[in-house]
């Protein structure tokens, strides 16, 4: 083996490191596994009426369908991607696959809403199998001059895919039927699982310590319990006893979590002094609140289109479209850039250039100007989104220990699901802070009845209007405009957030790394760690 091979080599079951076109049908591999798991997390959001009729299910339940599957995800990211670091990143992978197909088929085939909710949460068991094992794949297989771009195109998939399984999602329940949904993943598993068992090979950690049982068990308790709170928060009420039942326990877990994990230190799950490191700890934040504000201007989009608008639950997806190419189309690029000027300053350069979308949207926003006032915007994010989100993920993944990268996979990832959920919750809360907030005045003149039923959201209001007789006009008017106006609300607070991230990475961003000698590239501090480990692990 020569000094310039990856280390990673060494412990791959096979021998020798694969070539382009075994490169190539891995990532493809892990791209259709991933898109299955993205695709599950938002695809059944559009059928939430057809399933609260044929279940006979109240709003709650419906909910709890969607969410329960995102709940286990995140919960179980950490603890399945460190048993797949250990009993093999391939072996993982099958499985997962398998126990979400299986899932998957039965959802689809689900009687009652109890089968469902079970089905929906085997999926989510099977979806924190798949995911972190996608992305350390990548990084435990491809070598560091093509890590890069392979990282480029998953995050462009992690990114993009959501917006695309919606759309797809919509238009099988308009053409088709709701439980055609779960067909969309179940074929890509398959796919997924054919390409996995001809091309993906196998790697492992091999450590001295026992797993950190302990670790693993709070770190589900507090991710649990904080994505409960943001996802039930916003329904329950924040002050709810569930909420802050949940809060606590969450709060309680994540700071034992932290006291636990520094105690173990080597033999810990995730070491988190880690964290100190720019590199993990821009990142993280980067990817936090960029993937919190992709989501939250999703929730602030869609009754645009649809109430604002008047647009179908097909067209409005497809209106989101636009950003999703751009944002997959930059994030395989940006691994470029960042290899020119460095992480940090292509970091920054993307999260300047989303800041700028947000405003464009908020400042020339327009109900009767539709979906041209906010089109460019709408660009700027996806081309700013793109551009961050792969240096951030490689930031990530660089800053643990190759034979980690299971784990370095997981907190990329539940920290995508944090930032989903925060961002759900916050700008969700301040759109409608915003609609209450500018609508009172506008409903004056408006009989009692209907204005209190306006004051739910623009959605009920333009719904009554139906039957306001003389007074529908006016109603839908004010409605709109008072959307438009807590719209504007949430698009400044979101480059309020962005701002505040910018200047934090444009100071405490990722270091440039080291260049490439003529004859290959340089083992990274962390590449030189996790070879001495796996090679030295028999001394710990």
């Amino acid at each position: 083996m020569t000094t310039n091979q990856p280390p990673q080599a060494a412990n791959r079951s096979g021998g020798g490191a694969p070539d382009a076109r075994q490169l190539r049908s891995v990532l493809i591999a892990v791209s259709i596994a991933l898109m299955a798991v993205i695709a599950s997390v938002s695809g059944l959001n559009v059928a939430q009426t057809h399933m609260a009729v044929e279940f006979g299910a109240s709003q709650n339940t419906i909910l709890w369908i969607i969410n329960i599957y995102t709940l286990a995800l995140a919960a179980l990211l950490l603890p399945l991607g460190a048993i797949g670091d250990r009993l093999g990143r391939k072996p993982m992978l099958i499985a997962g696959l398998g126990v979400f197909g299986v899932a998957g088929v039965a959802a689809g085939l689900a009687p009652t809403a109890e089968v469902m909710l079970a089905a929906r949460v085997a999926g989510g068991i099977g979806a924190a199998m798949i995911m972190p094992i996608t992305l350390a794949v990548i990084t435990s297989t491809f070598p560091e001059e093509e890590r890069g771009t392979a990282i480029g195109v998953w995050t462009g998939v992690a990114g993009g895919g959501g917006i695309l399984g919606m759309f797809l999602s919509a238009l099988l329940v308009d053409v088709a039927d709701w439980r055609w949904l779960f067909v969309l993943p179940v074929v890509l598993t398959v796919v997924a699982l054919a390409m996995t068992l001809k091309s993906v090979p196998d790697s492992r950690e091999r450590s001295a310590h026992r797993f950190d049982t302990v670790g693993a068990l709070v770190s589900a308790v507090a991710v649990a319990g904080l994505i409960f709170v943001l996802q039930e928060g916003p329904e329950r009420g924040w002050t709810a006893p569930a909420t802050l039942i949940s809060l606590a326990a969450g709060l309680v877990a994540a700071i034992g979590f932290v006291a636990w994990e520094s105690h173990r230190r080597d033999a810990a799950l995730l070491d988190v002094r880690l964290f100190r490191e720019r590199g993990l700890a821009g990142g993280s934040i980067t990817l936090l609140v960029v993937f919190g504000v992709q989501a939250g201007i999703a929730v602030v989009l869609f009754p645009f289109f649809q109430a604002v608008l008047g647009w179908s639950g097909l067209l409005s997806t497809l209106a989101l479209m636009p950003m999703a190419v751009m944002m997959m189309t930059t994030s395989g690029l940006a691994p470029k850039p960042a290899a020119r000027i460095g992480p940090r300053s292509t970091m920054a350069a993307g999260i300047a250039l989303a800041a700028v979308g947000l405003a464009l949207m908020a400042l020339f926003v327009s109900a009767d100007g539709g979906y041209l006032t906010i089109l460019p915007g709408m660009l700027a994010m996806g081309i700013g989104m793109g551009l961050s989100m792969a240096p951030s993920t490689e930031a990530i993944t660089s800053s643990l220990p190759r034979e980690k990268q299971g784990v370095a996979s997981a907190l990329n990832d539940v920290t995508r699901e944090f930032g989903t959920a925060l961002g759900v919750a916050l700008l969700g809360a301040l759109l409608s802070a915003g609609y209450r907030g500018a609508v009172d005045d506008r409903l004056r003149g408006i009989p009692q009845g209907l204005a209190d039923t306006a004051r739910a959201g623009v959605a009920n209001a333009v719904e009554v209007a139906r039957s306001a007789g003389p007074h529908a006009q006016d109603l839908v008017h004010a409605a709109r405009q008072s959307f438009v106006d807590g719209w504007q609300q949430a698009m400044w607070a979101g480059v309020a957030v962005m701002g505040a991230l910018f200047v934090y990475i444009a100071l405490r961003g990722p270091k440039t790394p080291p260049p490439r000698l003529p004859h290959g590239p340089i083992q990274s501090r962390t590449a030189s760690a996790s070879t001495s480990t796996s090679t030295s692990g028999s001394k710990r």
